[in-house]
């Protein structure tokens, strides 16, 4: 481990929490957001659904661990919801289960630290025919519906203000853009860059809005090695020099 020890935001789900750090994903704009404020770490696993979320639980977050996350960023359910398939197989978990095992994932992240805070994800929207048009020789047909993820979401959504949880809505919050459905997807599941933003833009919103002690918004934190030093860039009246250490021109999008 390097240091100085900074504060740790763990993303912790299926692909839309792998690829977060692909296509100008929201996991990669949240490393540059929060660079030289926190560690952004991400375990992200392509496939998986809550039930096998529940099986690393304590391997992912060990509550013995001498660092404990000051933000965990949780995501299941795209998988969960998907139609069951015949064979049994697959990673369709029935809604009543679902619902219970991330009760049990909020209840393990809750015990790991008193400042470990949680967001849960809901369940995104899907473009149905692109999905249909996505055939491949390896997998058997995906059974996505719009009408099983509003479920999911909304269970997850209602589950989070039971426990007192945050929760970002993106089944209603994607579905904000009128061209969601062309914009927001890479292969009308997985999220594009602009599908990241509206997840990003939504994530600061309830970190601004949260009356957490300490604060976890970026620009309430400390940014590590803030301090003035004779080493930095030379001003042009070549008497001073110019502290980068809180610039922020270069971003494409000023985040709030």
């Amino acid at each position: 481990m390097v240091g100085p020890t900074r504060p740790q935001f763990v993303l912790f789900g299926s692909s839309i929490v792998q690829l977060s750090f692909s296509h100008g994903g929201w996991g990669a704009i949240l490393s540059d957001i929060y660079a030289r404020k926190a560690d952004i770490l991400l375990r992200g696993y392509f496939g998986w659904n809550s039930r096998r979320a529940l099986q690393v639980l304590n391997q992912v977050f060990p509550k013995d661990a001498a660092i404990q996350p000051s933000l965990v960023i949780a995501y299941f359910g795209g998988n969960d919801s998907m139609g069951p398939h015949p064979s049994g197989l697959g990673p369709h978990v029935p809604l009543p289960e679902y619902i219970e095992s991330m009760r049990k994932i909020v209840i393990h992240l809750q015990s790991l630290s008193e400042e470990t805070r949680i967001i849960l994800l809901s369940c995104p929207p899907v473009n149905e025919e692109k999905i249909r048009g996505n055939i491949s020789q390896f997998l058997s047909e995906l059974v996505r519906t719009n009408e099983l993820c509003q479920r999911y979401s909304d269970a997850c959504v209602k589950l989070g203000q039971e426990m007192g949880v945050k929760v970002v809505d993106l089944f209603t919050a994607l579905q904000k853009r009128d061209d969601w459905m062309d914009a927001c997807f890479t292969d009308g599941i997985h999220l594009s860059a602009e599908g990241s933003k509206i997840v990003v833009e939504e994530i600061l919103k309830v970190i601004k809005e949260a009356d957490w002690e300490p604060c976890l918004h970026w620009k309430s934190m400390p940014t590590e090695f803030a301090e003035d030093s004779l080493y930095d860039l030379v001003a042009a009246d070549g008497k001073t020099t110019l502290n980068p250490s809180e610039w922020t021109f270069y971003r494409e999008h000023h985040w709030d």
